[in-house]
């Protein structure tokens, strides 16, 4: 009986060791993950916009996720109708810790029907120092919409 105890509970330890460390990978969201949560916020986008920036600035709106979340900006005048954090500024006056006017570039860059590139540094949800990001975004109408992640 002691032995089959032991069994258990080196079966349970283990479990428990790889569900850490699984959750310690997935800390931070991938390209994969980005890439996926931009495809379902075109979807949602294209069935009802205001329904969609509504849900991607809800935290409980299924378009958060660790430190992936959608954005989206006016085409026109750059004001930022979605965001986790910054809802209501000029897109255009964004610049990273380097002076790089991204906010400006992903307006200009973004385009119907294709998903665009642009890094950037920038802090993460919870703060610190900025560092490399990448967010993948396109054009949706009169909206620029994106994902980012970050590369390390």
């Amino acid at each position: 009986m002691k032995r089959k105890s032991t069994i258990f509970a080196s079966i349970i330890c283990g479990a428990l060791f790889a569900a850490t460390a699984s959750f310690a990978a997935s800390e931070h969201g991938t390209k994969a993950e980005a890439t996926a949560l931009l495809d379902r916020a075109i979807i949602e986008v294209k069935a009802d916009a205001g329904a969609a920036i509504a849900k991607f600035n809800d935290p409980k709106g299924g378009f958060q996720d660790r430190d992936l979340y959608v954005f989206c900006a006016n085409i026109g005048d750059g004001i930022i109708v979605a965001h986790a954090n910054i809802v209501g500024t000029d897109l255009r006056t964004l610049k990273d810790k380097n002076d790089k006017p991204f906010g400006t570039e992903m307006l200009d860059k973004a385009t119907e029907g294709t998903i665009t590139e642009i890094e950037y540094m920038w802090p993460r949800p919870e703060g610190g120092d900025p560092v490399d990001k990448i967010s993948r975004i396109t054009r949706l109408g009169d909206r620029m919409c994106g994902v980012g992640y970050y590369k390390e």
